[in-house]
């Protein structure tokens, strides 16, 4: 498919924006899956005054959609119709200040962040080292690995709304649940401070090592795939359902539940969005079907069909 290219138009309007505009740009390359149809609109800002400028002469009937790594994102074969805002390098600072504080862009790596905190004897944000996304997406669905999550961390958050104007949250004001915070959809955050105690460097890097080592060990860390696929149930474990429901290793065309955990799914080469998209909705059917339970996507499902 290809969308009407609306990125002369936009120059026009925005003389000043210092951003990159690309018309119909492909999306694989923007997600971990590798699948996914053209962006009509891919914008790469320069910082957040560029962002906020983009967001104020936009119309506001097109909709946005927001890109950090792509970790935890499915774009559906039709692509997405409207503009994708893609963070990259002038979101990904990370600085180190007073009170045990880190400070990170929101298209910083969670991974980065982490090494970066206990380099500087920052304790409490290894669990960061666990999540394959960026601070952005772990603002947006409270983050969380390995005992930790992110709103056990966070002093506030700064973002930019939908019309253009620069926001700030407390943490109490992020409403944080289980993978879930109440900031409006429509704000995309820009960068985060995070508080952590002190520790030693040795030590915080050997508790990572130990994450870096589990999650090598019971996760397919070196595929094409979205990291967790389904929320946990109120005391239960996604995968266990899965697995109970016979769907390690289910297939659809290149798109498979991982034989390794089974909360993740696997694109082996081909897979088209649909055949992974596909393959989630029969396992969930089964596991209903099996255990009375309805998995939710914890992997985000964007665009046309």
């Amino acid at each position: 498919m290809m969308f009407p290219d609306l990125t002369g138009d936009l120059k026009t309007r925005m003389p000043d924006l210092k951003g990159k505009l690309e018309a119909n740009a492909p999306t694989a390359p923007l997600s971990w899956f590798r699948t996914g149809g053209p962006a009509q609109v891919l914008f790469t800002p320069a910082d957040a005054d560029d962002l906020s400028y983009f967001l104020k002469h936009l119309d506001p009937a097109i909709p946005v959609l927001v890109v950090g790594l792509g970790s935890n994102l499915l774009i559906r074969d039709g692509g997405w119709e409207g503009v994708i805002v893609r963070l990259a390098k002038g979101f990904s600072d990370i600085a180190v200040e007073s009170g045990h504080r880190v400070r990170a862009g929101a298209g910083a790596a969670d991974v980065k962040v982490a090494r970066t905190a206990a380099e500087a004897g920052i304790a409490g944000l290894s669990f960061l080292r666990g999540i394959p996304g960026t601070i952005g997406g772990a603002l947006r669905m409270n983050g969380g690995a390995y005992g930790g999550e992110t709103k056990d961390v966070l002093v506030e958050a700064m973002g930019v709304t939908r019309s253009g104007e620069e926001v700030r949250f407390t943490n109490v004001e992020m409403g944080f649940t289980y993978r879930h915070s109440s900031v409006p959809d429509d704000v995309i955050f820009t960068e985060a401070l995070f508080e952590g105690c002190p520790g030693d460097p040795a030590e915080i890097l050997s508790e990572m090592n130990a994450i870096t080592e589990a999650r090598s060990s019971t996760q397919p860390v070196n595929t094409r795939t979205g990291g967790s696929t389904f929320k946990n149930p109120p005391g239960r474990k996604a995968w266990e359902l899965v697995d109970a429901a016979g769907c390690r290793g289910l297939r659809r065309g290149d798109a498979q539940v991982s034989e390794m955990h089974c909360n993740f799914l696997i694109n082996h080469g081909s897979a088209s969005a649909a055949d992974i998209e596909g393959l989630g909705e029969e396992v969930r059917r089964r596991v209903l079907e099996t255990s009375g339970v309805q998995l939710e996507w914890e992997i985000k499902r964007v665009g046309l069909t």
